[in-house]
């Protein structure tokens, strides 16, 4: 027995106790070895009714095929969920009547984690300041606190000390540093079936922070330290393996100086941008300048969250498609602004006499709604 086949039937194993009713056909041998371990991969106390309605009505294809397709689906739902809550994202802020900025939020599970971190440490950074120093007292203060006790400070007012603390460093340049795999430490716990592109696994564990779809943690990984973490079947870890980079310095310093920014047609980003594994180093990829690419933080997100793709050409071009899987024209370089003369000329000669009287489409680029268009052609059959 390979290797493979023995950790699977381990795995079944130990899904068997918390699956009764599975079990109990197992065991009268009203369902084969196959069919368990199929279901074993999604059952749980309240669906394993009705895997076993197809189990003992059908076949082993007929198992896995439902299996695949459920796994599929909630990965597909991680993945919308994800994307709806990054359109969700916001931050606004007013100014209250006594002068005091109020500012309310709503971020990403992976934005909130980096901020929460971002202020952890500046309030840390402020503890060791401030230690042994005492804080003066104000005259509104009970007599009966020691005058050289420092006055207690909530834990909301020392986050909002870190907030000032973080906004200062950015202004004052130190952020220029940040780029590449140690900006900061985010935790996230995943398996690698998660990071395949064919994966199974639907969702990430984001630490103290809920959890990121697949995509998600694939761009996440692109371009990061990864630890190769063993657990016990009790959570406990069992061994835990050294970090390593995914892109060496050495590699990033020329990925910066053969791209020199992102390279999504028309981005003039050239900070803040990640190291794009164009086949994801979980899948095999290499982590090599023929397999890697320079994107900002939005065109990332785009290449793995929202479908638009990107491949390898000669020379060291990229390709670059839609979500429909047509091919983004290459744009001029970003100090080229064009010829007016000529565009004009060219405008005549097709009969386009544009003025400022032209009539525009009032279309304003909202998304088309593509359910209702198909529905109004249904109804006119």
């Amino acid at each position: 027995m390979n290797i493979g086949a023995a950790r699977e039937r381990v795995r079944v194993a130990r899904a068997l106790p918390g699956l009764p009713k599975i079990s109990s056909a197992f065991r009268a041998g009203r369902v084969s070895f196959s069919k368990v371990r199929a279901m074993t991969r999604v059952a749980t106390a309240a669906n394993e009714d009705v895997l076993l309605d197809v189990a003992l009505g059908g076949t082993a294809n007929h198992v896995e095929r439902q299996v695949s397709v459920y796994r599929h689906i909630k990965r597909a739902d991680a993945l919308q969920l994800e994307n709806l809550r990054h359109t969700q994202r916001e931050l606004s802020w007013f100014e209250d009547d006594d002068g005091s900025w109020v500012f309310k939020g709503r971020f990403t599970p992976e934005q909130g984690a980096l901020i929460s971190k971002a202020l952890d440490t500046a309030m840390d950074q402020l503890f060791i300041e401030q230690k042994g120093v005492p804080e003066e007292v104000s005259a509104e203060t009970s007599s009966s606190l020691p005058l050289d006790r420092p006055v207690p400070q909530g834990i909301a007012s020392r986050r909002a000390d870190a907030l000032q603390r973080v906004a200062e460093a950015f202004l004052s340049g130190t952020e220029n540093h940040a780029s590449g795999g140690e900006r900061y430490v985010v935790n996230i716990h995943t398996e690698m079936e998660t990071l395949k592109t064919d994966g199974t696994g639907a969702e990430s564990e984001l630490e103290d922070s809920g959890h990121v779809s697949a995509e998600t943690s694939r761009r996440l990984s692109c371009d990061c330290s990864v630890v190769h973490w063993r657990d016990a079947p009790s959570g406990e870890p069992l061994n835990i393996g050294r970090k390593t980079r995914i892109v060496p310095p050495a590699i990033r310093r020329a990925l910066q100086r053969r791209d020199g920014g992102c390279r999504f047609p028309g981005c003039t980003c050239t900070r803040f941008v990640d190291a794009h594994h164009i086949v994801h180093w979980a899948d095999g990829g290499e982590t090599s300048m023929e397999n890697l690419v320079l994107l900002c933080r939005r065109h990332h997100r785009l290449v793995h969250e929202e479908g638009f793709a990107v491949q390898a050409g000669p020379f060291a071009t990229f390709n670059f498609t839609l979500p429909g899987g047509k091919l983004i024209p290459p744009c001029p370089a970003p100090n080229f602004r064009g010829n007016v003369v000529e565009l004009k000329s060219r405008n005549q000669q097709l009969g386009l006499n544009i003025t400022p009287k032209t009539p525009v489409p009032s279309w304003l680029g909202e998304r088309m709604d593509y359910s209702i268009a198909v529905e109004g052609l249904l109804q006119r059959e």
